[in-house]
């Protein structure tokens, strides 16, 4: 555990305050929580968040996401104007017997990203893969007829 300096005063003229103490006892709690490193825990629950990349090839969007472990049927992509949603679970169970113990281990995962994209963008004509763990899904762009101005005389 670590402490960090604390303010001295003298005690001539110091008032004990209570809170004070509990002040520091709580920064000394926080400080110590921060610092651990808990890697996983087996209790853990969390959805993870994919690494995403999004390239701009003109008249598409391509985004890339690490899944790692997921199979193409586990996925779901949702795509609203210029926002895409990208959600996956995975879950494997492992059974071994030896000695009379049987022995069962179960792992889940969930993936769970929302972007906003850089332009509006349609899901006629979108195509996705999933290979080695990563996704790929190709976004037609939509088109947007330009503005034509209006001279006046």
């Amino acid at each position: 555990m670590k402490f960090g300096l604390t303010r001295w005063t003298p005690v001539r003229t110091a008032r004990w305050d209570p809170f004070d103490e509990m002040r520091q006892m709580q920064q000394q709690l926080n400080s110590m929580f921060k610092d651990m490193t808990l890697g996983d825990r087996w209790t853990e629950a969390d959805t993870l968040a994919p690494l995403v990349d999004i390239q701009d090839k003109g008249d598409k969007l391509i985004v890339t996401a690490d899944l790692p472990g997921v199979d193409k049927q586990d996925v779901n992509i949702d795509i609203q104007d210029n926002l895409i949603s990208i959600s996956a679970k995975s879950g494997t169970e492992t059974e071994s017997e030896e000695e009379g113990y049987t022995r069962r281990e179960r792992t889940y995962k969930m993936f769970s990203r929302a972007l906003t994209l850089p332009e509006a963008v349609t899901s006629e004509g979108a195509k996705a893969k999933l290979e080695n763990g990563v996704l790929t899904v190709e976004l037609p762009k939509l088109q947007i007829e330009e503005r034509k101005k209006i001279l006046i005389e």
